[in-house]
């Protein structure tokens, strides 16, 4: 602890935003050039340094976060670069778009304000890069093991860079253009910048990772003939089966999965086209699903233009505060949170866009058979039923579903392939070591990392998995292993 009254003496204090009127005239990040280093400094100072760090166990990477806290109030900004990186192998990633659960699970959350972790911890990993502390690290020696890692999201490359460092030959196969998944197309640049992700890819490869972009395994190349050229797999494909609503009008033009509307504007951003195949310029927006990923529609159509949007959250509006059912620190809390793109409709419109408590029961369509508006039905918040009478109708021109994803792809080449069957959730079926199970035989050497294995998840879930399943793979190829576990395949959320 450097300041054993600081916690006492100095309030919370976030990194400030840009002014949302600015935000939205670009699409650059949220706190693009806000990283105030005095500001940081003494927030960390305000960690308790406690016995038992519970913000520990918040993580599922294990952060050292009381740790590096105290380099940081110091302003020893490469120790604290060091030990921030001895677990997460990108956290200028996490410190963007994670949630925090470790401020949560912080002991200040208990009765006051936690720790601005989450800024201290972006803060840490953008002064590593500004002044050279982040390096290549290619393995001393080479083991003659190759792994083969199939998706380059989150997990696939944190499992990627484990394995490289461990010594062992590795190829990420990408079947998209670009490397990075989720973080690449999922992601709007407004939250995470791709040169973030450019860099670290560079890195990578400065290692001695191998990208093969462009490639489909099971489709353009082979899955038994990847399989028998390495000696191990890795498989971090993701949850890419999004979950449908099955309801009238359902098939109307400019009715589209986020994913799609995500992906077209980050191409745009990527400078591979003009202008997105699916926009929000000048329409009415109607937003289905109130989770992160309609919270990243939301931002973008903002900055696209929208005439209006409107956030179709089923749920009812939370609390301020956890409630009993939630006991700290063992659950993440489900409060009321306002997501900077709900400060930017705000702001903008006057109001906030959300409306709790609704789904959408049919769309209707124009003329020309394009959706123009949406019929909503108020629910019952404890069976989700809908309640006669509360039907109204709001404009949209254009509908995004936002409302999460169902699993992994089954029944592909790839998964027949590598004997991949589906577990009770529908995901890839693991054991808790990552390693693939089958009906008969079992696998040999193929291990689950990611959302294909767990389900839809966190970023910071995802590097947890990816260094995990490393593990697991270097201890069947060497009999033994040095590489962090911070996490097995049979945990669940810790906060």
């Amino acid at each position: 602890m450097t300041d054993p009254f600081g916690f006492l003496t100095t309030p919370r204090r976030p990194v400030p935003a840009r002014p949302s009127g600015e935000r939205l005239g670009d699409w650059d990040e949220v706190y693009a050039g806000q990283a105030l280093l005095p500001l940081v400094s003494g927030q960390a100072r305000r960690c308790m340094d406690c016995g038992v760090p519970f913000c520990h166990g918040g993580c599922p990477l294990g952060n050292l976060v009381p740790e590096w806290n105290v380099y940081a109030a110091h302003d020893d900004w490469r120790t604290a670069s060091e030990r921030l990186h001895a677990t997460d192998n990108f956290p200028e990633f996490t410190g963007r778009v994670c949630p925090a659960p470790c401020e949560d699970a912080c002991v200040l959350a208990l009765g006051g304000e936690p720790v601005t972790i989450k800024n201290v911890e972006q803060a840490i990993a953008d002064e590593a890069w500004a002044r050279g502390h982040v390096r290549a690290h290619p393995p001393e020696r080479l083991t003659g093991r190759s792994v083969a890692v199939v998706g380059s999201g989150p997990a696939g490359l944190a499992a990627a860079q484990q394995l490289t460092r461990a010594g062992h030959l590795v190829t990420v196969f990408e079947r998209s253009d670009r490397v990075g998944g989720l973080l690449r197309y999922g992601i709007p640049a407004f939250k995470l910048e791709k040169r973030q992700l450019d860099r670290r890819v560079a890195q990578m490869r400065e290692e001695g990772t191998r990208f093969r972009t462009g490639v489909d395994v099971g489709t353009d190349l082979d899955a038994a003939a990847m399989r028998s050229a390495h000696d191990a797999v890795i498989v971090a494909v993701g949850a890419t089966e999004a979950r449908e609503l099955a309801v009238p009008g359902r098939a109307l033009e400019g009715v589209h999965q986020a994913m799609e509307y995500l992906t077209a504007a980050n191409r745009v951003a990527e400078g591979d086209c003009a202008r997105p195949s699916v926009t929000a310029e000048g329409r009415h927006v109607v937003i289905i699903g109130g989770g992160d990923t309609g919270t990243d529609c939301l931002g973008t159509a903002l900055r696209q233009g929208a005439a209006s949007v409107v956030h179709v959250d089923i749920n009812p509006m939370a609390g301020a505060s956890r409630r009993e059912s939630e006991p700290w620190p063992l659950v993440h809390p489900r409060t009321h949170r306002v997501s900077h793109a709900h400060e930017e409709a705000r702001d903008r419109d006057g109001d906030d866009p959300r409306v709790f408590g609704a789904a959408a029961v049919r769309f209707e369509h124009d003329a020309s058979g394009r959706v123009e508006a949406v019929r909503l039905t108020e629910v019952d918040p404890s069976d989700r039923a809908p309640c006669p009478g509360t039907e109204r109708t709001l404009p949209a021109q254009l509908v995004l579903l936002a409302l999460g994803f169902r699993g992994p792809r089954h029944g592909t080449p790839l998964t027949e392939a590598l004997g991949l069957v589906p577990d009770g959730r529908g995901n890839f079926d693991r054991t808790a070591g990552f390693a693939a199970r089958a009906a008969a035989p079992a696998p040999e050497g193929v291990f689950v990392a990611g959302d294909a294995g767990r389900g839809q998840s966190l970023v910071v879930w995802a590097l947890a998995e990816g260094r995990s399943a490393a593990a697991a793979a270097d201890r069947y190829l060497r009999g033994s292993s040095d590489l962090p576990a911070p996490i097995t395949a049979a945990d669940g959320p810790l906060a």
